[in-house]
């Protein structure tokens, strides 16, 4: 099995679900903002992180798929193969696919990385707001379109514009610190970590750059509505600094920067809106999160196991028949071995006249509790390197794995040889 089909196995399952879940999201932003309040409904961005935490459990595996047809893996003419050539050539689109996604992976980390970096740079001619006072530190920036913003995650800092103080009169520069401080006891930049790593795990995915933009967005809605709360009757205020904040534009891939990719209008429409209890508005939220986990978490699992899925998940012991035939020899090598679970056979089939030696390892291992695969490296003979063939089917399935090479008398390569090695597998339960 190549090394990163394992991971590619387990990926489609977390792929399928995070794409279930934002499209959940983006049919539940409107209507439970409406019903719950903003800083309530912001909570719904907890399913696809749940919906991936919930893909990634382990569920009952099903019984028995229909027993694949016999498989053949054949290799003609290879006459010197490169060490580790494996005999299944069909997974190389999947380390490419593998290759692509970390190449995306490190372009998109360090896009986001460069623009956290930028917004620092900014920040190197700032100094200490004398007027404020806290458990955040407060600095104001040497320009007049960096801040207002709550950056950072891990040790986080207000970040005020130069003219803060000219800009804004006192209430609302007061209403502008409060928000600042609601990010940071919200914990909204940890949120904004863990949208960026999302969004570097899952960059080819349409839905999670709107995610990205769109889960931000409410996050502004939810602090001003949180703001709102404490401080009920400076709406008109509050709106008033909002006007006078558009035009910072600085990108902050991790904290919360007034901008203008936050529309005004309507967070100013949502300070009308009533305020609704913050207990009820929670609770509602995650059970909706946690009723929509239980449907992915039900949706994935295959159901009770079968009897003959049961044995071989509790099977112990494997009796392996082998039948091998080289260069066609009128009767066939017998063998017949019995094998613990993760025991490996040796094989050693000496050279006889002008007949080459052939050795090789193999184990046998179930397949999600399905299937059982027989699996090894097999080398000798008149090639060069290894060879890595993996044969899988149910039990008492006949599969086999054939090499040949051939190549006619010439006069400039000399005789010719006919080579081939075959090998015939049928793999039980116990012994």
């Amino acid at each position: 099995m190549s090394s990163f089909e394992p991971w590619l196995i387990s990926f489609w399952p977390a792929l399928l679900a995070l794409s279930c879940s934002l499209m959940l999201v983006l049919s539940l932003r409107w209507p439970t903002r409406r019903w719950l309040g903003a800083e309530s409904a912001f909570y719904v961005w907890l399913l696809p992180p749940l919906a991936l935490l919930v893909s990634a459990l382990p569920h009952p595996v099903m019984g028995p798929l229909p027993s694949p047809p016999q498989l053949i893996v054949q290799i003609t003419g290879a006459v010197a193969p490169s060490p580790g050539y494996v005999a299944v050539p069909a997974v190389a689109w999947k380390n490419l696919l593998s290759l692509a996604w970390i190449a995306g992976f490190i372009v998109v980390a360090s896009t986001l990385i460069e623009r956290q970096r930028g917004y620092r740079r900014r920040l190197r001619t700032a100094t200490r707001w004398p007027g404020a006072a806290g458990a955040w530190p407060v600095v104001q920036a040497g320009d007049n379109d960096t801040g207002p913003a709550r950056m950072g995650a891990i040790r986080p800092r207000i970040v005020l514009p130069r003219d803060f103080a000219g800009r804004y009169d006192a209430d609302e520069r007061a209403l502008i610190l409060a928000h600042e401080i609601m990010h940071a006891r919200r914990g909204d930049g940890w949120w904004c970590l863990l949208a960026s790593v999302c969004l570097c795990l899952f960059w080819f995915h349409p839905l999670a750059w709107w995610a990205w933009l769109a889960m931000r967005h409410d996050q502004e809605l939810a602090c001003d509505a949180a703001v709102m709360r404490e401080h009920a009757g400076q709406r008109r205020r509050y709106a008033m600094a909002m006007l006078k904040t558009q035009h910072a534009t600085a990108v902050l891939p991790v904290g919360c920067a007034w901008s203008s990719r936050h529309p005004v209008v309507e967070r100013i429409a949502m300070l009308k809106q009533p305020v609704v209890s913050r207990r009820l508005g929670k609770a509602g939220v995650v059970a909706i999160a946690v009723v929509l986990a239980g449907a992915v978490y039900a949706g994935e699992q295959p159901g009770p196991l079968s009897a003959d899925a049961r044995a071989i998940a509790e099977a112990t012991h494997f009796s392996v028949d082998l039948t091998i035939r080289r260069d066609h020899e009128p009767v066939p090598m017998h063998q017949t071995v019995c094998l613990a679970r993760g025991e490996h056979y040796t094989l050693d089939i000496p050279a006889i006249g002008d007949k080459p030696a052939w050795h090789g390892s193999f184990v046998v291992e179930p397949v999600e509790q399905t299937y059982l695969a027989f699996r090894g490296t097999l080398s000798g003979g008149p090639w060069l390197g290894t060879f890595t063939p993996k044969l899988q089917g149910a039990p008492g399935q006949s599969s086999t794995v054939l090499i040949e090479n051939h190549r006619p008398p010439s006069p400039s390569h000399g005789p010719g040889f006919d080579h081939s090695f075959g090998m015939g597998v049928i793999m039980k339960l116990g012994c």
